[in-house]
């Protein structure tokens, strides 16, 4: 099937469209109901009557936008109605969701009457926290906009005018910083004179742009004063009049050194491109077809060409999606009484600088693997960024708080980490980590130091704060990635093949003489970095480290093992994984190192795995889990974790709950554990789960990582004198700095 038939086969299937409404809290009981509904639902109403502001705290309005159509301008289909327009509208509900949290209604009119429009958007304001007009054709939508933005407490925002102004800003601050050019210099050519090109061209004056060097051409030409004198043109139009001669597209773009097209595909030819001034900045923004192609104009000229496009399938997407979302999502939690221009400002610089930072892996992925990185083909983040929303929703809601906008105030430090929470519980609790590493970061060795994926998770960690990174390999080699990659920074960098190594032999000659090592081979080992690394922490010269992304896990983990060891406290290590769902977070052991594990080693590993996740900030309850309840079958596999449970039970030092053994569904269903085992020592579902062997233990996680949705942080070593944590092949850069967080409050603690 072609596009058009698989979506309409997506829009089809059951149920039809691409929302729907679902409950906040539950509605299970009698008690519910009369909660959600009568009699309770009279409390709230009350208290809103007496102060409305308090609709925000009992209802969800301040999470709530409507998205409001008439169907007179639909994306390339043109006045359609208000009927056909729905599937849009009800897609733009999704990226709400989606990108930003925000709840939607979509509302669609059938009414042409701009002022019929005004009031019954109007009087919708009790609904929502804020309106997203979409799809209304020019000029109607300008004096639409304009009129409820006056008459309105709540934050109104035309998507089609302002969000194309927003993207295509930031792009425009990159495109001219990248051609080393000034904004007040550029001379500027618009194609196209609708809402969004007056819309996009009054918010490049915004960001420092002359409205001098401003020629806009409609499909009679340059707009001209003297088209404006004669009433050729509409007053908004007439905004960016030149006094300058009449001409067509073309005159207007010989010496120009910005092109911005939000007209029709086709328009502009090479030659055309060929006469703007050096290293052009071309936004031929026209959709499906731009005014003119990527591959046509890059290949018109032999220097730079910096282009962007409205479509995914090129480089340097203006995708309005990076904007609302995100900009309402800030304006919402501080309850803005309107979106202005500072905060449009501040979304544009704040999606410029993100462009300038280092990709994470997961988006290279989404596009195939492509080269991402700040450039002629990349000054504008990808839509699918995650880190979008906690870059620019916070400088929106900071703009909408300096500019005296909100109506709420908000701690943009822990906002931050709101929103990070958004994107998943796993983000919410490595904030937690994370925080705590940044208060005093160790050195961190990173062994496999001159992969790339490596140096540019010690660029994230030493620009974090999280820690002082030390990379073990070719320091040519290192310097010469950090180089392409752009990095600014200057690590600690120890070349195995390079640097004085003796004293580190000598170490490992002394550990190890008695297990079969000459000095000789003490050298030779000193030189493998998986060695050195282990060598560097037990000597103190690195507080803890990280290897593995190159090497399979049990020969990563054997250096470790022989050089520093296990704690004074711990006779096994253990691979733990925190495993973060939308509403709870477990952490399963053992599921990388011990293959079966009698009962000490099971209470060992509980132990530590108790340890990880208090720094976590989770209090744990722990239980051993089997194929049997509390004895419902009795044989020497049961027996190791009933076993192991007693001996934690009886041994006072352990001050946390833990029983078993336990089926897992006994372990973490609440009903379970409380009705048909209500004598267990568990006083809540657990949040420890400890597998009988190393067997059972990955094919849990990695059960409950795929089919149940679960983000997985680890595996996260346990037992050793020192922080070491081995990863896994094929591991992300956030993978590596997340451990490296966890690395660095495993030090922090060893101090203590």
């Amino acid at each position: 099937m072609g596009l058009d038939e698989d979506s309409l086969d997506y829009h089809e299937r059951e149920p039809p469209g691409k929302i729907e409404i679902s409950t906040t809290k539950p509605t299970n009981t009698q008690r519910d109901l009369s909660l959600a509904y009568s009699p309770g639902v009279a409390a709230p109403c009350e208290e809103i009557a007496t102060d409305p502001d308090d609709a925000y705290t009992y209802t969800a309005k301040g999470n709530m936008v409507g998205v409001i159509s008439n169907g007179s301008a639909v994306l390339g289909l043109g006045d359609i109605g208000a009927q056909a327009s729905k599937p849009v509208m009800e897609g733009k509900g999704v990226l709400f969701k989606r990108f930003a949290d925000i709840d939607v209604f979509d509302i669609e009119l059938d009414e042409a009457d701009p002022q019929e429009i005004i009031r019954t958007v109007t009087a919708m304001e009790p609904t929502f926290g804020g309106i997203n007009l979409e799809d209304i054709s020019a000029p109607e939508c300008f004096e639409i906009e304009e009129s409820l933005r006056e008459s309105m407490s709540i934050p109104v925002f035309h998507d089609d005018q302002h969000g194309t102004a927003i993207i295509s800003g930031a792009a425009l601050l990159n495109a001219a910083d990248i051609a080393e050019k000034d904004l007040a210099d550029l001379d500027i050519v618009f194609s196209g004179a609708g809402a969004s090109a007056i819309a996009t061209a009054r918010f490049y004056v915004s960001l420092g742009a002359r409205k001098e060097n401003i020629t806009m051409c409609d499909s009679s030409g340059i707009i001209t004063q003297e088209r404006a004198d004669h009433g050729d043109v509409n007053e908004f139009k007439q905004e960016f009049a030149r006094d300058v001669p009449e001409g067509d597209l073309a005159d207007a773009m010989a010496g120009a050194d910005v092109f911005v097209g939000l007209s029709i595909g086709g328009l502009v030819d090479e030659e055309m491109v060929r006469s703007m001034a050096s290293d052009p900045i071309i936004f031929a923004m026209a959709n499906p077809d731009p005014e003119i192609g990527y591959e046509q104009a890059k290949a018109a000229r032999e220097d730079t060409v910096i282009m962007a496009t409205g479509r995914s399938d090129y480089p340097n997407q203006v995708n309005n999606v990076l904007g609302f979302p995100f900009i309402f999502r800030g304006a919402l939690d501080v309850r803005a009484t309107e979106i202005n221009e500072a905060m449009k400002v501040a979304a544009a610089e704040a999606l410029a600088e993100l462009a300038r930072q280092d990709v994470p892996d997961a988006v290279v992925k989404a596009y195939g693997d492509q080269p991402l990185q700040y450039g002629p083909d990349y000054i504008i983040p990808k839509p699918v960024d995650p880190r979008v929303l906690f870059e620019v929703t916070p400088a929106v809601a900071r703009a909408a708080m300096d500019s005296g906008a909100a109506r709420a105030e908000l701690d943009t430090t822990a906002y931050v980490e709101e929103l990070e929470a958004r994107l998943g519980k796993s983000r919410e609790m490595m904030r937690v980590v994370l925080n705590k590493a940044k208060a005093d970061p160790k050195r961190v060795v990173l062994a496999e130091g001159d992969d790339e994926k490596m140096i540019r998770a010690a660029h994230q960690i030493d620009e974090q704060g999280i820690a002082i990174p030390v990379l073990i390999g070719d320091r040519d080699r290192v310097r010469r990635t950090m180089d392409s990659l752009g990095f600014d920074f200057d690590p600690e960098i120890v070349d195995p093949y390079e640097d004085d190594l003796e004293p580190y032999a000598d170490r490992i000659h002394e550990l190890r003489k008695r297990k079969g090592v000459t000095r000789t081979e003490a050298a030779d080992l000193a030189r493998d970095e998986n060695h050195l690394g282990s060598v560097m922490v037990e000597m103190g010269d690195a507080d803890a480290m990280l290897t593995g992304l190159m090497h399979d896990y049990p020969s990563a983990l054997r250096p470790p093992l022989q050089l520093i060891g296990t704690a004074d406290d711990a006779e096994y290590a253990a691979g733990v994984y925190m495993l973060a769902f939308k509403n709870r977070v477990v952490f399963c052991a053992d599921a990388t190192v011990n293959q079966n594990p009698d009962e000490e080693v099971l209470a060992e590993i509980t132990r530590h795995t108790a340890d990880l996740a208090r720094r976590f900030n989770v209090e744990p309850r722990a239980a051993l889990l089997s194929y049997s309840n509390f004895g419902s079958v009795d044989n020497e596999g049961t027996r190791k974790p009933r076993r192991a449970a007693g001996m934690l039970r009886d041994d006072p030092s352990v001050e946390f709950p833990v029983d078993g053994e336990m089926q897992a569904d006994t372990a973490v269903v609440e009903d379970i554990l409380e009705g048909t085992y209500g004598f267990s020592d568990l006083d809540g579902p657990a949040n420890v789960l400890v597998f009988p062997n190393l067997e059972a233990g990955n094919i849990g996680y990695k059960l409950l990582q795929r089919l149940g949705g679960a983000d997985a942080i680890g595996p996260m070593l346990v037992g050793m004198d020192q922080p070491v944590h081995v990863l896994q092949r094929g591991d992300e850069v956030k993978d590596i700095v997340n451990l490296a967080g966890v690395a660095v409050v495993d030090a922090q603690e060893n101090g203590e």
